[in-house]
Formats: C-alpha cells, structure tokens, sequence
C-alpha cells in the first residue's frame, strides 16, 4: 500500500489526500441490504466478526442488530459515509421465497425512491433469475416489462444462502435451459448478464460437494463466445478462498501461480478468443485486501493481465462489510510489489486516480451500462451533494470500520 511516513504518522495529512480524492467518479455496481422482514441472522455475524477477531478494535463490544443491514444504514454507509457516487442494488434468491434478501420488485421500488429523492440516477438495480424453477421465464417477461431491470443476475449454484435447499443448479453454457433467456435479453436490450461465481472454500466444497461444478467458471468460455452480444460480468472474479482461507490462496499461488478461480476467469479472452468477460470485485477485494494484501495484488494483477484494465469493474459487496470507504482508500493505494510485476508480467496500477483505477472505480460500468458523461457533472450538484455536504459538515465523519 502507498503510505508516505508523514501520513502514517499524521491522519490529518491522510485525511487531506483522502478530501482531495472524494470528488472521484466512483459507481459501485455490487450492493446490498436486507428487507424488512427478513431472518437472515448470518449477516449481522458478519459484521461483528472483525471486531471479535481483533482485526478492527474499533468494533470490539459495538453491537450490530440487522437494523444495520436495512435500508436507511444502507443509505448512510453507501452515500454518506463513503465517495460512492452511483450504486447497484442486487440481490440474491432461494428456494425458500422467504429468504431471498429483497424481492425484483424491492430492488426496483428502492431504486426509484433513492432517484427521487437525489434528482438525478444514482442507484440502479438488478432483477434476479433463477433458471429451472417453475414458471422462471414467465417472471423474467414479468421483470422485464413492469420493472425495467438495469442488468439481470444469477447464481449458477442455484440457491446460494441455504445450499442445504438448491435444487435448480445451472451452467451459463446450457443451450437448452440458458439460450433462450439469452435470446431475450438481447431482444430487450438488456446486455449485462451477472453472475455470481467463486466464495466456496474447502469448508463449503466438503460441505456440498455436488455444487463446486457451479460454482467455478468452467461454464463461462462457451457462453461468451456463443453470445458476443452480451457482457458476461462475473461476480467476485470467482474467488474461491473466502470464510478464513486466504492463506490457501496465497500458498496455491506461491507452489503453482495461480488462484482457484480468479486465474481460470483470466485466461477465458485469450482461451476462447473473447472480449465480453468481466471481473467484478465484491469479495475478492474485501476478503483480501486486508487479511492477505499480497494474494489481492496478484489477484488484480491477474485479472488486469487477462481480462484488460477495461473488463474489471468495481462492487464492494457492501453493506455486508460496512461502508465501502475503507475499500475505496485501499485500492487507491494499493499496488502490485515490484517482485510480482517483473516475475509474472503484471502492469502497475498506478495512481490512485490514475487510468488504471479510475477505469476500475468508474469508468467501465459507465461504458457497460451506458452511462453519460453528464451523469458525472449531474452527481456532484444534486439533493444528495448537498446532504452529503451538511452531514460532512455537522455530522459524525466518514468511517473506514469495516465489517465481516
């Protein structure tokens, strides 16, 4: 990480650079929060997690309840306490209708109420499908045309918060089960298709052996090259060592190079001869930047190396780390060592608001979801500048905790 001894020694100087960077075009297409009624506890341990492990002692007896998890924190941590200027409301699914974490029509109702509210269109939103359940394309005619979904997402594991329950596994490449959703998101107009892949360890591979196939990017290749139309954006890069198992990626690295799965999604251009392939951050990032900083900058010089510095696009999975500042300050300063970059032919990342991670923060969702340069201008004079501005001002101050 880039850190001058005058910073380390003085907040205040971070603190000025960290001003001086807040006006950065950050869209942040990878977030979250939980409905109202909803049951799933995990999350909050999540959150304390940190605090227990020692890892931020700020957090150590700071009781989190899912009230944190909710919408009106989730405003605050995503657009108070962070530079995030535009944001994506996802969302994941189950086979039990209780435990999906909102609802397509939720996700669509929080975005027209943020928009609303700001004037101008800082949040956007998923619809999520669910290939082989009943009646599943019916809902996607229903989406498409009641909700106007921005992008589409699935989890080829089916059910990914009660594995115990999936039953609707899918690959990316079923002509059968796939190609004619496919079909209609091209007719649509609806070109991103996301995907979340990667985030299952050892512990979960032992746990449910039958859905590692699923997991992995094994799928990805033929889909892309049968489907150039669409942009297959792949959630999390498909990072697989995630639940305390940094260290296995970073010894799997140092025997062999490479990184289940982040590695594989890498190679798919140059293997299939595609250019529609994108690495999105999420866990990636969050899980790694902090407990192994070492495997994260091979991670990304990775994905920069196959993918191009144009195909990895920022998300930060939050809220379920908390605001996604401490995220945003970290790659701003995070760079590949020098070792790395001469040993396997990573490019730097240079500066923080340099081509590279500007690219990362901002500028290629942009280009994905067809975003104008005038949103850019629009974001930073509308209601929410200036409620950011008097929350700077009066309220507690941005926060770097970081959860889970």
């Amino acid at each position: 990480f880039g850190v001058s001894n005058a910073e380390a020694a003085s907040p205040d100087m971070a603190n000025e650079r960290a001003q001086a960077l807040s006006g950065q075009f950050i869209m942040d297409m990878h977030t979250h929060f939980l409905r109202d009624d909803t049951r799933l506890e995990g999350f909050v341990r999540s959150r304390e997690a940190v605090g227990k492990a020692g890892w931020n002692p700020a957090l150590v007896g700071k009781p989190q309840t899912l009230e944190d998890l909710k919408f009106a924190n989730y405003f605050k941590e995503i657009f108070l306490d962070s530079d995030t200027k535009v944001a994506l409301i996802s969302g994941s699914p189950s086979e039990e209708p209780r435990d999906w974490f909102l609802t397509n029509e939720m996700k669509a109702d929080a975005r027209a109420k943020v928009n609303k509210l700001t004037g101008s269109k800082r949040m956007f939103a998923h619809a999520i499908f669910m290939p082989g359940m009943p009646g599943w394309m019916d809902a996607v005619d229903r989406d498409i045309a009641t909700l106007k979904p921005d992008a589409f997402k699935g989890y080829s594991v089916g059910d990914n918060t009660n594995k115990q329950l999936s039953k609707h596994p899918w690959r990316l490449d079923d002509e059968k089960l796939l190609y004619p959703f496919y079909e209609k998101m091209v007719k649509a107009g609806l070109v991103n298709i996301c995907v979340h892949k990667g985030l299952y360890p050892y512990s979960t591979t032992k746990a449910f052996p039958e859905l590692v196939q699923y997991a992995d990017v094994r799928d990805v290749g033929k889909a892309a090259k049968d489907w150039p139309q669409l942009n297959f954006v792949i959630y999390h890069s498909a990072f697989r060592f995630t639940g305390g198992e940094w260290g296995n990626g970073w010894q799997q690295f140092e025997k062999t190079g490479r990184i289940d799965w982040v590695t594989d999604l890498s190679e798919i251009p140059a293997k299939y001869g595609v250019n529609n392939v994108y690495g999105d951050l999420g866990q990636i990032f969050a899980q790694s930047t902090v407990a192994e900083p070492r495997l994260c900058a091979a991670m990304m010089g990775q994905l920069v190396k196959g993918l191009g510095a144009d195909h990895v696009v920022w998300g930060s999975d939050a809220v379920w780390t908390g605001a996604p500042q401490w995220q945003i300050e970290a790659l701003r300063r995070l760079e590949i060592p020098e070792a790395l970059q001469k040993k396997y032919g990573y490019a730097p990342l240079g500066a923080a608001d340099g081509l590279v991670k500007s690219a990362i923060f901002g500028g290629n969702n942009a280009r994905l979801y067809g975003v104008p340069p005038t949103l850019r201008a629009e974001v930073q004079g509308d209601k929410l500048a200036e409620y950011k501005e008097l929350y700077e001002k009066h309220g507690a101050g941005r926060t770097n905790l970081a959860y889970g």
